[in-house]
């Protein structure tokens, strides 16, 4: 890490860690997290869902292997500030083309490196997930605590129409696969690897605006319609709640991950709320309530779809029966829900989990089963 300008990381309640600047110097908010994954912190950076948070990591050391030109979710960094323990000095990857204090310059995101990273991580666990700044430009933390009280909240704030593409594009299938199925995937935050994955399947995946209305997503006859992952409240979603409950309608098989779950939860008459510190990381034990098998997967939300309330996991919508079909083993957050008599289903986590683990990679596998009419 180049050189020694003083920082500080501050807490909406007033808790303050003093650190050295990493990255864009400068001054930044958002809410802070945690994640607790070993590896990834290129797509940790560049997914989408992270948008307007402050992301501390836990792994201890952070910047080894560089930034590469391949690895990247989307356009751009879309965290506010990155919180790291000890940065590595050098970058060592035969893919590496600079390093992340360099990339953090490039595209003006302001971090900070603390030896307390434990003592945060424990804090936000305690307390949960909270507002905060990281700025090498203020000395006095009660003043910058102020100020982050005076910030956005997270509970409320639509994020998926700020992060999602402008224009229709199209993600095709290697010649080789051919195109089996064509995917219309409603972008609320889309990280790059998910049409990928379908394409290597054979689907002809076109990512279409999160505000696009059913009429524009029918209008390409899709075989399927899949909602992404995306950052903020799903509650201030509304146009994506509006334009899933006519896909259903239409009985057009569909697929959600992430933000596309809870979509599809407040779809089915599920209200969501907001988690205390949320799930961040590649380490998500869940089962699978029909067949009992327990994935470890990635996940990256801090809002989840309530439990109905009929104790059985099963429950009726205005389209027929659903079932939660998957939880979370660490507190039991609904992690899957899927309609019955309909071709509807979503994952709260991320089976395309780029850089890992791979376990939930066969739901793609089952959607395209979906389309092809043998489930």
């Amino acid at each position: 890490m180049t050189g020694a300008t003083r920082a500080l990381l501050v807490l909406e309640d007033g808790t303050a860690f003093e650190g050295t600047g990493y990255g864009a110097a400068g001054e930044t908010f958002g809410e802070a997290v945690f994640n607790t994954g070993m590896t990834g912190y290129q797509e940790t950076l560049t997914d989408p869902s992270y948008c307007r948070q402050i992301v501390a990591m836990t792994a201890p050391h952070i910047g080894n292997t560089g930034i590469n030109d391949e690895d990247d979710e989307s356009r751009a960094i879309w965290v506010s500030g990155f919180v790291i323990r000890e940065a590595s000095p050098v970058a060592s990857n035969w893919r590496s083309a600079r390093t992340l204090d360099d990339e953090l310059k490039r595209q003006g995101v302001t971090a900070i490196s603390i030896r307390g990273t434990r003592a945060l991580t424990l804090h936000l666990r305690e307390r949960g997930a909270m507002r905060a700044a990281i700025s090498t430009k203020a000395t006095d933390p009660a003043e910058l605590a102020e100020r982050v009280r005076s910030s956005p909240a997270m509970i409320g704030a639509d994020l998926a129409s700020v992060v999602t593409t402008r224009e229709p594009y199209t993600i095709e299938p290697p010649e080789s696969t051919g195109i089996r199925f064509s995917v219309a995937a409603v972008d609320l935050g889309i990280k790059a690897s998910t049409p990928r994955a379908m394409a290597r399947l054979g689907c002809r995946v076109t990512v279409l605006p999160a505000t696009s209305t059913a009429e524009e997503i029918l209008a390409l006859a899709p075989d399927g319609v899949f909602y992404s992952n995306g950052p903020g409240d799903p509650a201030a979603c509304g146009y994506a709640v509006e334009s899933m409950r006519e896909v259903l309608a239409a009985r057009v098989p569909l697929f959600g991950i992430c933000l596309g779950s809870q979509v599809l939860g407040q779809a089915l008459g599920l209200p969501t709320y907001k988690l205390r510190f949320g799930h961040r990381g590649v380490n998500q034990p869940v089962r699978d309530e029909r067949t009992g098998q327990v994935h470890i997967t990635s996940h990256n939300h801090g809002f989840a779809i309530k439990m109905p309330e009929t104790g059985t996991g099963t429950f009726g919508t205005d389209f027929g029966p659903a079932k939660v079909t998957h939880v979370n083993l660490n507190d039991g957050v609904v992690e899957g829900l899927a309609l019955q008599e309909a071709p509807a289903f979503a994952v709260q986590y991320h089976p395309e989990a780029a850089p890992g683990p791979h376990d939930a990679a066969g739901l793609f596998a089952e959607f395209c089963e979906l389309m092809g009419g043998r489930t």
